[in-house]
């Protein structure tokens, strides 16, 4: 004996499987934009983090001329740290991004004075005068490769005033021309040169033979 169909258990079913399939559409769209808002988190946060990373910390710059060879040449990328300042001053033989004296530019340089020092250049030598060397000393400039130091300059150094020069000192515009630079002029010191690869290197403190 065959049954007729009965078209409300049709209809119940037929409404059944498509609310099932409206359930499973909705559940992965959810599942979507929340994958979807996940990735804008991670995104912002890593904004966010690198933000203050450059803007606190590290900075990157690239070196722009000559004054620096042979330790850096045009194009190097740099790493400046630029948080360390904060907790000790700045030392002789440190290489700093410095805020240009009499430009908007930055310029790369070593440190040679410090404050309260009297620095004289004088036969190609740089004589440093302090407490500890009233007579003065001869800085072994190891990293120069026995380039002369030329001029004929001598400057007493205020108290946060810094003397420095470029380690091309044929080739270099630097204290030597525009004086002595303030301690807020400092950007931060030269950390880390990350380009080019078969360059990388980071930079120890020179240590100077009187």
């Amino acid at each position: 004996m065959l049954e007729k169909p009965n078209k409300n258990n049709n209809l119940e079913e037929q409404n059944h499987e498509n609310t099932n399939d409206e359930v499973y559409e909705k559940g992965f769209l959810g599942k979507f934009a929340l994958f979807f808002l996940e990735l804008i988190k991670i995104a912002f946060l890593a904004g966010i983090t690198i933000f203050v990373i450059r803007a606190f910390i590290f900075k990157p710059f690239y070196v722009k001329g000559k004054s620096m060879e042979p330790t850096f040449y045009e194009q190097d990328y740099l790493i400046i740290d630029e948080i360390s300042y904060r907790f000790h001053e700045p030392k002789r033989g440190e290489m700093v991004v410095l805020h240009s004296p009499i430009s908007t530019d930055f310029y790369l340089k070593r440190i040679i004075g410090l404050p309260g020092e009297r620095v004289k250049i004088e036969n190609g030598k740089v004589v440093v005068y302090n407490d500890d060397n009233p007579k003065g000393m001869i800085l072994n400039e190891t990293y120069l490769n026995e380039v002369s130091t030329a001029g004929s300059v001598s400057f007493t150094l205020g108290d946060d005033k810094y003397f420095v020069l470029g380690d091309n000192r044929n080739a270099s515009f630097d204290s030597r021309s525009f004086g002595a630079i303030s301690r807020d002029s400092i950007v931060g010191k030269v950390w880390l040169r990350s380009w080019p690869v078969s360059r990388i290197s980071s930079f120890d403190l020179p240590q100077y033979i009187y």
